[in-house]
């Protein structure tokens, strides 16, 4: 009586945790947070996205791509410095190491939709499908945000120049 209850017990186990295997895809262990899409002009043909990406799980993933009835391509984009001139490059893949989040933000990382389908007017919301390394992917509705772009002001106090 007693093996066959030690059998059940141990199928239970192995059952348990075969689940958790496969739930383990990227987008189980994914959560985005604070997507918005920049509002453009009207004329404009690209547009950009941004968000916070958290890995989760205890595997590292790749975001690889992304879709969106909004645009006609959504890849994925940097802004690197070359030559004192600050531009813009595609990136094959953005990294999600395991129990990190990644920001996706204006001058870094970030996604962009290009050629875009449709106007970008401020409250409304654009579905993104992001796509992750093994195939997996997840839909965010992105807010549509007009950002103000801020003039920082350099203040000099004389008084604590080192007089």
């Amino acid at each position: 009586m007693k093996t066959h209850y030690i059998y059940c017990l141990m199928a239970f186990c192995l059952m348990s945790l075969s689940s958790v295997a496969l739930a383990q895809s990227a987008a189980d262990g994914v959560s985005v947070a604070d997507a918005y899409v920049r509002a453009v002009p009207p004329g404009q043909p690209n547009s950009a996205s941004f968000m916070t990406v958290k890995n989760t799980g205890s595997a590292d993933h790749a975001l690889v791509g992304g879709s969106s009835p909004a645009a006609e391509v959504v890849e994925l984009h940097t802004h690197t410095m070359e030559g004192g001139m600050m531009r813009m490059r595609q990136v094959e893949k953005i990294d999600l190491p395991a129990g990190e989040s990644v920001s996706l933000k204006p001058g870094g990382l970030h996604v962009m939709l290009i050629g875009l389908k449709q106007k970008l007017m401020p409250g409304e919301d654009v579905s993104l499908t992001l796509q992750f390394e093994d195939g997996s992917e997840i839909t965010v509705d992105a807010p549509i945000r007009k950002l103000q772009m801020k003039m920082k002001k350099m203040k000099m106090d004389h008084n604590h120049m080192g007089h």
